[in-house]
């Protein structure tokens, strides 16, 4: 296990519900190809806080790559909604993209 995975499930020991800290590990993970474990994290931050739009982009591409595209553009939506909600164009035209690509 790298550094970085074990030094994050350490700060999860005392807040394992910040969304940052699992949305780090979640990437970890990613790079680990560990895409499970990454995409259950990603699915915890979003029962957590579902306002933590990061989430949304990196579950999408993680559901692309797995084959579920129907379910990527699921999420792809309803991060475009929180992304607006949340004044976050940045992150709105990300999404927008994303789910551009793979919609149509």
């Amino acid at each position: 296990m790298s550094e970085r995975i074990e030094k994050l499930l350490q700060f999860l020991q005392a807040s394992p519900d910040d969304c940052f800290l699992n949305h780090a590990l979640a990437l970890e993970y990613i790079k680990a190809g560990k895409d499970n474990d990454a995409k259950l994290l990603f699915e915890h931050n979003l029962g957590t806080d579902p306002g933590y739009v990061a989430t949304y982009y990196h579950l999408g591409k993680l559901l692309e790559r797995t084959g579920a595209q129907q379910e990527a553009i699921g999420v792809y939506e309803n991060g475009m909604v929180q992304a607006k909600a949340a004044g976050d164009m940045h992150s709105y035209n990300e999404l927008q993209g994303a789910y551009e690509d793979l919609a149509y």
